[in-house]
């Protein structure tokens, strides 16, 4: 009896969790999109293209580079969302408990007080902000060393395209520099 309990609560702290996870990505998901939409602006060169502009061969390059940046860094940005989201929910998750079992003592202080976890939580916003510019500043450079020497012309196949994406990713990834999470 006592195990399905145990068993029980277990199952209910995982699905609060991944609730608590879930929610929290989909709450910061538009400041995210917005960001992305901010510092990465395609429709400012659409717009310039419509003028048709001398230029319109460089503005079709940045319009190539921008759109594979913005298309990486959200994949780059949602994923260390979920995670360090799921990670700080349960560090919370543990005080909270490590402070509900020690209800009963005498003295006790509280591990975990709710200022130092809306702060704890707020320690996200270094991603949406500073840490973001950096992630694009990042692998901008990586799509612009992989995809620069690319011709518009060229039609890439899936294959082409998967084997570009690799190349941005190792890129990123040894990259020295990463306070993207602070």
């Amino acid at each position: 009896m006592l195990r399905s309990v145990w068993n029980f609560l277990k199952r209910h702290k995982k699905k609060c969790i991944f609730l608590g996870t879930v929610l929290g990505v989909l709450s910061m998901l538009p400041t995210l999109r917005e960001a992305l939409m901010q510092q990465l602006n395609s429709e400012s060169l659409t717009a310039l293209l419509k003028n048709r502009p001398s230029n319109k061969l460089e503005i079709w390059e940045d319009l190539k580079i921008i759109s594979f940046t913005r298309s990486t860094v959200a994949v780059y940005s949602t994923c260390m969302l979920v995670v360090l989201l799921r990670v700080q929910l349960n560090i919370i998750g543990g005080y909270i408990y490590l402070d509900n079992a020690a209800v009963g003592k005498n003295g006790t202080t509280i591990l975990a007080p709710p200022d130092v976890q809306q702060q704890y939580l707020s320690s996200i916003q270094h991603l949406l902000g500073d840490g973001l510019t950096e992630l694009i500043t990042v692998i901008k450079q990586a799509v612009q060393k992989v995809l620069g020497s690319v011709s518009l012309k060229h039609s890439l196949s899936l294959l082409d395209l998967e084997q570009k994406l690799k190349e941005i990713r190792n890129l990123v990834e040894q990259h020295k520099s990463s306070s993207w999470i602070n």
